[in-house]
């Protein structure tokens, strides 16, 4: 049986053509244009909000979440929520199914990414990852301490941590196993009393015509191609996010027992996988 991410299995590409390559640039110009405009006022803010508030940044999220709302606009995506955003002090957990999770996940609700260190060099992402107050951790066992310790200081300082336990994106279509090892971190007597964790479904629905996973990157999918894949699309699909009630820590005796419960609930949101 052939796995679900075999390159042979890949959505086949097809040629935009001339419409296409224009319906890209009217759509890409101003999104480059929203981003990395609002990306150097986020920048100028930050060099005033940092002295005076530290870790805590009371105004460039807002900065962020306009950026994200109206790449949608531009984009001509549907997008829509259910449930409730929590208020409580924790962190989110989400399945991983494209690029376009940074701005699904950051448009109704300030999150902190937590995310692999590569993705810091990444070209543009990696900019905008730094500047939005991402995360990076090493997947290195040898540094669990210390990543631990990063963890604590952001949420007791109200951060709420976003994060894929998933470890890679998806075709947008499943929900694979979680990894419960960034859930320690919530166990630490300084934090298990005090967080709560909410999962969070995102749902993509393809084009009207187009391959299911239209939406989804994963693999060694190059990123640049499926940008413009994207934005020459002749229609658009939709986005919905699911907030489920969120769960305290400390109502759950270990992190995989809390890994696992996330995963379910999560998997419960997507209405085409098992």
């Amino acid at each position: 049986m052939t796995a679900w991410d075999d390159p042979a299995l890949y959505p086949k590409e097809t040629p935009l053509g001339v419409w296409g390559v224009l319906r890209a640039l009217r759509r890409g110009l101003p999104l480059a244009l929203l981003v990395f405009g609002c990306l150097g006022i986020l920048l100028i803010v930050r060099m005033i909000e940092r002295p005076i508030h530290g870790l805590h940044r009371p105004w460039t999220p807002y900065i962020t979440q306009f950026v994200c709302r109206n790449a949608f606009r531009i984009l001509g995506i549907g997008f829509s929520t259910q449930g409730q955003r929590m208020e409580l002090k924790g962190a989110v957990v989400a399945n991983h199914g494209s690029w376009l999770d940074i701005f699904t996940l950051n448009a109704t609700k300030r999150v902190y990414f937590v995310s692999k260190s590569e993705v810091a060099n990444w070209p543009g992402i990696g900019w905008l990852a730094r500047a939005t107050g991402t995360v990076f951790i090493n997947r290195d066992p040898r540094e669990a301490k210390e990543q631990k310790e990063i963890f604590e200081a952001r949420l007791l300082a109200g951060h709420k941590l976003l994060f894929f336990p998933e470890g890679t994106s998806t075709d947008a279509r499943r929900v694979i196993p979680f990894k419960s090892t960034l859930f320690e971190a919530f166990f630490t007597e300084g934090l298990r009393h005090e967080m709560h964790i909410q999962p969070v479904s995102v749902v993509y629905k393809a084009p009207k015509g187009e391959d299911p996973r239209f939406y989804g990157w994963w693999g060694d999918m190059d990123f640049a191609p499926h940008l413009v894949k994207v934005l020459g699309s002749k229609r658009q699909g939709s986005i919905t996010l699911i907030y489920h009630d969120p769960v305290r820590v400390d109502d759950f005796a270990n992190r995989k027992s809390l890994a696992a419960y996330c995963e379910n609930t999560v998997r419960e949101g997507l209405p085409f996988t098992g």
